[in-house]
């Protein structure tokens, strides 16, 4: 009897290439479109921020000679009016797209050198050894390390826009979970998906909320009671989910999406029970070393505006300590030339995570781009949602704009760049439908938040799944649950904030 085959689920790479070509057809039909852009200024505490915004009412289709709209089909492989970018070289031009400060280049050069970075720590084995000493010392209560974790990064998040910083403890979690006995998919709950949490509920983030708020002509860091309250839920609801799902995990390992990635951890640790792991003052040290790093990551982006080049630095440096410190104690037969080796190979582990960034910049470069002012589908499409939202009435209006900053999150994840992308529209349509600006802010914050991690085009969730070995395929079975459960409970919170007037 011939046996059954079983669905595969796509690779990340496949996935995204389809979305190019999905992409590719839209052009076919959607004409292009511009807009004006302006400066606008608004108060952050005492300092005073400038932001590039578009004109809501700038907005021009372009036109031929003859009046019709023009529509630019994006070629196969990059042509010279379509700025040498086509559906064919997505992936070069994704990868060599932006500039070191969070767009592609710069988010692929943060995941190497911190996959590097930590590659090095591994190889020293003070992160197996304190695992073992957190398994003898939390027999039978170690459920209570995810209200804990995801408490703490949710806070980040929520404080400080936490999100890349949580690439390197996703490299630590995800095997301490999976010892403790659950699976890589806790692991990344309680790390990378808390801060995103955090992220979208924030009562004060700098990066996302605050924008958000200067662009929409509204006190930055108001409301800041009523999302408090949103914070508690949204974080409370998380820990409830991701314990629930571990208790089915730990009574049944063969239910997690992960089992099959999860095998070489659970091997690993397998065959390190058998054995007395030493905890040594060498291994102590690097863990320290990796604790000042947090502490002075902590510091550099609340007290310096540190970003991804300084954080990344930093981490540079956690590493080549914890290598020193490995070589001085001969952790793991350690020597000078195996500090290069451990980098490489940790870098390596990441390099599909980094490859994942370039390819989803390849669905924005095949739509035209996020400049404003160039013409592009993204400008048109944005217009046209935005016209059809105004004869919609004040509830559905919000959740719509929710709805909306949902989906839009998939072609431009970055929290103030779709702050300075949208704001300006769904601000002034949020005074004709007769909602308040604080309810659209209210609408971005949820949108852009909660969707990024789902969205295969966030370079910070590939690179946190990658860290865990699991495809984005399998994350995506396990969490498109926890999305439904939050698509309901933020339309739920959206529309609350309709009716108490939230202003």
């Amino acid at each position: 009897m011939e046996k059954k085959k079983k669905f595969e689920m796509p690779h990340t790479y496949i996935i995204i290439f389809f979305v190019i070509l999905f992409a590719a057809v839209l052009t076919m039909f959607i004409p292009l479109g511009t807009y004006e852009t302006r400066e606008v200024t608004y108060m952050q505490g005492t300092e005073e921020k400038t932001r590039t915004v578009i004109d809501p009412d700038s907005f021009q289709y372009v036109l031929d000679e003859n009046g019709d709209r023009v529509t630019k089909v994006a070629p196969l492989f990059g042509t010279e009016d379509f700025g040498g970018q086509g559906i064919l070289n997505y992936v070069f031009e994704g990868l060599t797209v932006g500039d070191k400060n969070g767009t592609a280049v710069g988010i692929i050069a943060f995941i190497l050198v911190v996959g590097g970075a930590f590659g090095i720590v591994l190889r020293t084995g003070a992160v197996e050894s304190g695992i073992m000493q957190v398994i003898a010392k939390t027999k039978g209560r170690e459920i209570l390390l995810i209200p804990l974790l995801i408490t703490l990064f949710s806070l980040g998040g929520a404080v400080f826009g936490m999100g890349e910083e949580s690439l390197p403890f996703v490299m630590i979690l995800v095997p301490m979970f999976i010892a403790l006995g659950y699976d890589a998919v806790v692991g990344v709950m309680c790390s990378y998906v808390a801060t995103q949490i955090g992220f979208g509920s924030s009562w004060m983030n700098p990066f996302s909320l605050a924008v958000a708020q200067g662009v929409a002509e509204v006190p930055v860091l108001s409301g800041a009671p009523f999302r408090i309250v949103m914070w508690v839920f949204f974080t409370g609801l998380t820990i409830a989910f991701t314990m629930k799902y571990a208790q089915a995990i730990h009574k049944n390992p063969q239910k997690s999406v992960a089992y099959e990635s999860d095998q070489y951890y659970r091997e690993d640790f397998k065959s390190k029970e058998k054995q007395d792991v030493p905890f040594t003052l060498g291994h102590k040290l690097v863990l320290l070393t990796i604790v000042a790093t947090i502490a002075w990551t902590i510091w550099g982006v609340i007290g310096q505006g540190y970003y991804i080049p300084e954080i990344a630095s930093q981490f540079f440096v956690m590493g080549l300590v914890a290598g020193l410190i490995g070589v001085a104690f001969r952790l793991n037969d350690m020597k000078l030339n195996d500090i290069a080796r451990a980098f490489d190979r940790g870098a390596a582990d990441l390099l599909g995570a980094a490859i994942c960034v370039g390819m989803a910049q390849g669905i924005l470069i095949v739509l035209g781009g996020t400049d404003a002012t160039s013409p592009t589908v993204l400008n048109t499409i944005l217009h046209s949602i935005g016209e059809g939202m105004k004869n919609f009435p004040p509830m559905l209006s919000a959740w719509a704009m929710y709805v909306f900053q949902s989906v839009f999150n998939f072609f431009v994840v970055s929290g103030s760049g779709q702050a300075a992308l949208t704001m300006p529209i769904m601000a002034p349509l949020s005074d004709i439908v007769g909602v308040t600006r604080q309810v659209a802010v209210l609408a971005f914050q949820l949108g852009d938040g909660f969707t990024n991690f789902i969205v295969p085009t966030s370079g910070c969730l590939m690179g946190a799944l990658a860290a865990a070995r699991l495809d984005w395929g399998r994350w995506a079975k396990f969490q498109i649950k926890f999305q439904a459960v939050l698509f309901v409970c933020s339309s739920v919170v959206v529309i609350l904030a309709v009716l108490v007037g939230l202003s």
